[in-house]
């Protein structure tokens, strides 16, 4: 069974087993273990209607936790997929210490993406209960990088009642690498962080933590059974949990118009507000992904889309300009999930288009001579091209030099701000992954581009580049040889 196919089928067990509308300033949380406990909420369905001595006898399932004020929570879709579509319910800790079983409905599922939004109704924050809430990041966590997952699990799963003490549940480790992976049979890649602690039985949708902000990076994914990558320590003998990044919740609230808490005010991504309130100002990214580079590939490939970044922060209306099998299939599922700041205009955030270019390098030592792709007369007939209003688009692109004697995988996400004439102006870095960032840059910075539209106009715009890494092929057989001797 593929590594795709493998962490599926163990969070499947695992179930089994247990039978802009964002608010631009982070929420006064204390930051202390009430408000991170009170914010989490086990994911249950009680199993009598009347209580006995014990309490009310109920099935565990998972966590979830809040990220409003107004009852939202997210989880895993995997936690809810034992209910069969019933009734979810959450247990909460009113005021006076008691745990009490509350109905919660669903808002909203991606099962692609294995993530759910519920909300408790009547809304717990207006009522006598102990909940708080957790702010979301849009960072992405580095390697290294220290993260703690907090979950409450009933002190006997098994034979869980309300009467019955929870036990906090702590994992601390550090992310060690990321992986792409298809959570559901035949669908998207979906990215996952590893980090170095094992996950145990009730953790999944419980929120992850950085040590360091002291906001949700992600949510408990389940164990990872696929195998170890390089940046593995040849001494890690347990095995490793894996992390749903926070980016698909994030994705997913936007779409529902949903509010979340954050502190977009440190984040690299928002170095441009001084401009929103005066003249026009670009989308600003918020959330991306890069793209899977599609396994048993020989050769390289790119996409290029054109999509409508909407009022609200949303793509809409992605046309493909070009790009084939597997690449594009690959690109679109990536940009789906991307979320953005809106552009703005006089102060009011409006519509505009951009252009968006995944390339994905050949994964052979690459030639002498940089490869470079011309598409200036193939592009000339395109009906994006000729569009009264399009956001810049490649027509000469070159791919990087793969740094001599590196084995790293990954994505590097950039952003380019192009000129009327269709110069590379600026080059700004959205997700860095050394030792790659600075050949994409390079490489970038030799493109051309058929400048952006407006009303049938040229304008200066930005455009957002992928560069999906795989490892040298002749490297990765070299390596191969060598540990097969």
């Amino acid at each position: 069974m593929g590594r795709n196919h493998k962490l599926g089928a163990a969070l499947a067990a695992l179930a089994c087993l247990l039978s802009p509308l964002i608010a631009l300033c982070t929420p006064q949380i204390a930051d202390d273990d009430a408000t991170l406990w009170d914010a989490i909420c086990p994911v249950v369905y009680p199993v009598d209607q009347s209580s006995s001595d014990h309490g009310v006898h109920y099935l565990f399932y998972g966590n979830g936790f809040f990220i409003n004020a107004d009852g939202y929570l997210i989880t895993d879709a995997h936690v809810l997929s034992q209910l069969h579509g019933g009734q979810p319910y959450v247990l909460l800790r009113q005021s006076a210490g008691s745990l009490r079983i509350v109905p919660a409905i669903l808002v909203a599922i991606d099962r692609e993406h294995d993530v759910a939004i519920l909300r408790v109704t009547p809304n717990p924050f207006a009522a006598n209960y102990k909940v708080s809430f957790l702010p979301l990041s849009y960072d992405r966590p580095l390697r290294s990088q220290a993260v703690l997952a907090a979950a409450l699990l009933p002190s006997k799963p098994r034979d869980a009642y309300t009467l019955n003490a929870t036990i906090e549940m702590r994992s601390s480790g550090e992310v060690l690498d990321s992986e792409f992976s298809q959570l559901e049979k035949g669908k998207g890649d979906t990215e996952l962080l590893l980090f170095n602690h094992e996950i145990l039985l009730g953790q999944s949708g419980a929120p992850v933590l950085s040590t360091d902000s002291q906001k949700v990076i992600g949510l408990v994914e389940g164990q990872w059974f696929g195998h170890h990558t390089l940046a593995v320590a040849p001494a890690e003998q347990h095995a490793l949990g894996a992390i749903l990044p926070i980016h698909y919740a994030i994705a997913l609230l936007q779409q529902k118009q949903i509010v979340w808490h954050t502190s977009i005010t440190d984040s690299h991504h928002q170095d441009n507000a001084a401009q929103q309130s005066q003249g026009f100002s670009p989308p600003v990214p918020l959330s991306l992904v890069p793209a899977a580079y599609p396994s048993q590939t020989l050769f390289g490939g790119e996409a290029v889309l054109d999509a409508l970044v909407d009022s609200s922060g949303r793509l809409a209306d992605i046309k493909v300009v070009r790009g084939e099998s597997p690449f594009l299939e690959k690109a679109l599922v990536a940009v789906r999930t991307w979320t953005f700041l809106p552009a703005r205009s006089e102060g009011r955030e409006v519509e505009t288009r951009v252009g968006i270019t995944f390339q994905f390098p050949q994964p052979y030592v690459p030639p002498r001579n940089a490869t470079v792709h011309n598409y200036e007369d193939a592009s000339s007939d395109s009906a994006a091209k000729s569009s009264a209003d399009r956001g810049a688009l490649p027509i000469v692109t070159v791919e990087p030099d793969y740094p001599y004697g590196s084995e790293e995988r990954g994505g590097v996400i950039l952003s380019a701000d192009i000129g009327q004439q269709g110069q590379v102006d600026s080059v700004k870095v959205l997700r860095d992954l050394e030792p790659l960032t600075p050949a994409a840059v390079a490489a970038l910075r030799l493109w051309h581009f058929a400048p952006a539209k407006h009303g049938g106009a040229n304008v200066s715009s930005s455009a957002i580049v992928v560069f999906s890494f795989t490892r040298p092929a002749i490297a990765a057989h070299a390596q191969s040889s060598r540990s097969s001797q």
